[in-house]
């Protein structure tokens, strides 16, 4: 589904302020590949999301989508069939529009037709949007007049991951989309987020600083450092892994220790 081949990106290149974020980076996901990133501050996750989505060019490599060259597509065409979430519950939702009108707005970018924002919303897709609210079990169902600027944080979160599975993307982002809630929503949203995944096999990105998330969801575990992918575990050899094996790992590929406290903090999370 996702195949990235020898991406870099340099950001103030010639600057005091040079920056290489990715460096030769190569990945290929699968269909309905669901794998987690870990990495220190700087690592390049969040690079790595945003040359997906076309945030900005990478200075060179070949990103391709579902046997599409994406490489040079422009960031708009990209976000009807990517779905992107991020850490802060207030972006992927607009505030001062009601429930059912971001809801309209998500649906309505997904479609394949040039002039998909001119259509009118359907009764029958207002009732589908209902009918999806009500999964969320947060009564949104009988709110969808309501701005969503009045939602809590989990609320929002939950809705901008209902918004972009409305239509199934090719492949889905989530940028820490649960560490800024607190523990029982964010439990809640990531549960909501692996019944979503599994049921629709969706191929997906998670970037986590939870070590024990990291190894427990999905099917492939990635640990970043320096702008590149430092270890790829999968298959039997994920199943077996402790998180001591992972930092391990990391430690021998890397050439140092993981030196995140908040992802070494991890270790002891229930």
């Amino acid at each position: 589904m996702l195949f990235m081949k020898n991406i870099s990106k340099t950001f103030y290149p010639g600057t005091v302020n040079e920056k290489c974020a990715l460096k030769d980076l190569n990945l290929t996901l699968a269909d309905g590949d669901f794998a987690t990133i870990v990495g220190s501050n700087g690592a390049g996750k969040s690079t790595l999301f945003n040359a997906i989505t076309g945030a900005f060019y990478v200075d060179r490599g070949l990103i391709v989508l579902d046997g599409e060259d994406i490489t040079y597509q422009k960031e708009h065409v990209r976000s009807r069939v990517i779905g992107h979430l991020f850490q802060d519950p207030l972006k992927g939702t607009a505030p001062h529009m009601t429930i059912e009108e971001n809801m309209a707005l998500a649906y309505l970018r997904a479609k394949a037709s040039k002039n998909a924002y001119f259509s009118r919303i359907k009764a029958a897709d207002k009732a589908r949007f209902r009918e999806q609210l009500s999964l969320l079990d947060m009564g949104l169902e009988d709110r969808m007049k309501q701005p969503v600027g009045l939602l809590s944080g989990g609320q929002r979160q939950a809705l901008t991951l209902l918004m972009a599975t409305m239509v199934t993307p090719k492949i889905l982002l989530l940028d820490e989309h649960t560490a800024a809630l607190d523990p029982a929503t964010a439990k809640k949203v990531l549960e909501l987020t692996k019944k979503i995944v599994e049921e629709r096999r969706i191929t997906c990105l998670m970037v986590t600083h939870n070590m024990q998330q990291a190894l427990a969801l999905g099917n492939r575990t990635l640990m970043m450092d320096a702008g590149n992918i430092v270890l790829d575990v999968s298959g039997e050899k994920r199943r077996g892994m402790t998180v001591e094996d992972l930092l391990e790992q990391f430690a021998l590929r890397a050439g140092k220790r993981l030196d995140n406290d908040r992802i070494l903090f991890s270790r002891v999370e229930n």
